[in-house]
């Protein structure tokens, strides 16, 4: 009985670490309810205006679109609000409705370049010449760093599915198999949330930005955010690595 525990409580972490990462994958692929509330990083916007105008000490008209469908990067004017995924990214113009980039594997979070392709070419050269320090600027070091972590999560994800699927195969070699899978799997999905982890908290240098006059700065209105998804992979990361010791006591106890 204790090898049929064991396996159940694996097959039962593996599985829920399983659907976190689905449902982490699905995070802005596109505007419909559930994958609009799931993102690995937010920047909010909303501010910006504000800030830009105390930094040049006159009105800001145009900076944002209130149109939705507004297509990205067309210099059609920014969202309030970014929204991150694995296969793409999404403006928003108030909390739900929005516009998502074409979808592709392995995007890059690259925020200031996606921003400034949205801005008239008077705000895009100003934006350059006053965000001057911090990663947030950095877009091939943002860029490149989350591209290779969505192929650890890639890997990982399908590490998930096959430990859950060969451990369900009563067997001592698919058992050790299983554990196997949840070893590497476990490791792949800590080095890319760790990976997601550390970038934002880079990115999130700009929400200490000030402009302004030095006797009365304001903030810069660009603020960053740890997205739901992360959380999720976060979980999905624990869940798996747990699984691994019931995997290796199965395949270690199980006799049939």
């Amino acid at each position: 009985m204790r090898g049929e525990y064991c396996i159940g409580s694996a097959s039962v972490l593996s599985f829920v670490s399983l659907v976190l990462l689905i449902f982490m994958h699905v995070g802005q692929i596109n505007t419909s309810t559930v994958p609009r509330g799931i993102s690995m990083v937010n920047v909010n916007t909303s501010g910006y205006g504000q800030g830009l105008a105390a930094a040049l000490g006159d009105p800001i008209f145009g900076l944002y679109t209130d149109n939705a469908s507004a297509p990205l990067q067309q210099q059609e004017g920014i969202r309030q609000l970014y929204k991150y995924g694995l296969y793409s990214y999404c403006g928003y113009v108030n909390g739900s409705q929005g516009i998502c980039s074409n979808t592709s594997a392995a995007n890059r979070f690259e925020p200031l370049g996606n921003m400034v392709a949205d801005m008239s070419m008077n705000y895009s050269g100003v934006t350059t010449a006053l965000i001057t320090q911090g990663a947030f600027i950095d877009s091939n070091y943002l860029g490149d760093f989350t591209n290779g972590a969505y192929y650890l999560i890639i890997i990982g994800s399908v590490c998930a599915a096959l430990a859950l699927f060969t451990g369900l195969l009563k067997h001592t070699v698919l058992f050790f198999l299983s554990t196997l899978f949840a070893v590497l799997g476990s490791l792949t999905l800590l080095i890319g949330a760790t990976i997601w982890t550390v970038m934002i908290q880079k990115a999130q240098s700009i929400n200490k930005f000030v402009v302004g006059p030095s006797a009365a700065p304001v903030p810069l209105g660009i603020t960053v955010s740890t997205g739901d998804a992360l959380f999720l992979l976060w979980a999905a990361w624990a869940c798996l690595l747990v699984s691994i010791l019931p995997y290796m006591i199965s395949c270690c106890t199980y006799r049939g």
